[in-house]
């Protein structure tokens, strides 16, 4: 019975490495850019996640004028703050923050159709 009780892990957890990663200091924070369908043709582009230490203002100022479009700083309860752009600008915001240096390519995530 003790080489059964050797062999067999009783206090095994799948999940720990997962816990472990996104605990941790080197965990990814991930910058979200999803697109939000308004009436008809119309639809809006959100940026979450950015860090806090960023100029959100600046950042969409040179959104606004890199893009030809309109856009806001939305202040969520729960999400923090929101970049708004009009239109689907999923592919430009995307390379635009990875030219700036702004976030890796690996820690966007794009969300939509």
């Amino acid at each position: 019975m003790s080489e059964l009780d050797a062999q067999i892990p009783t206090t095994f957890d799948p999940f720990a490495e997962a816990n472990a990663e996104d605990s941790g200091a080197g965990s990814k924070e991930y910058v979200h850019i999803r697109i939000q369908q308004r009436n008809g043709r119309k639809s809006l582009t959100t940026v979450q996640g950015l860090k806090k230490e960023f100029s959100y203002s600046k950042i969409l100022k040179d959104l606004k004028k890199e893009f030809c479009c309109n856009g806001t700083v939305v202040q969520d309860p729960e999400l923090g703050q929101v970049i708004q752009l009009q239109g689907d600008q999923r592919k430009n915001v995307s390379t635009f923050l990875v030219q700036a240096g702004i976030v890796k390519k690996d820690h966007i995530k794009i969300h939509g159709f």
